[in-house]
């Protein structure tokens, strides 16, 4: 069992896309091809996780922590940030309606 967050942030969190393109690639002095070709991956498929287009999959997180030397749950942390905010801001009525149990 684990605690509840119960901070609501205001502002969503920063997608691994833009960690990548803000922070990684000009530190690197990577481009979206050279950094394509190096992970294996197509241009396009780079282009559309930069531009936030795209999620982090958990084999993209094993390719990008081998190549800058950090671990995978690191990507994989950011993602799922991303995805818990977008999930509760889209849903955020849906998921008030339901009425939490009380233990017996």
């Amino acid at each position: 069992m684990s605690l509840a967050n119960r901070i609501n942030r205001k502002i969503r969190p920063t997608h691994p896309g833009e960690m990548l393109r803000e922070d990684f690639m000009p530190d690197y002095r990577l481009t979206v091809s050279g950094l394509a070709r190096t992970l294996g991956v197509s241009r396009q498929t780079m282009n559309e996780l930069l531009r936030e287009h795209r999620s982090l999959t958990p084999l993209m997180a094993l390719r990008l922590s081998r190549l800058f030397g950090n671990s995978p749950e690191f990507w994989l942390n950011a993602q799922r940030s991303v995805d818990l905010w977008d999930a509760q801001n889209s849903h955020r009525d849906e998921i008030k309606r339901i009425q939490p149990l009380k233990a017996a």
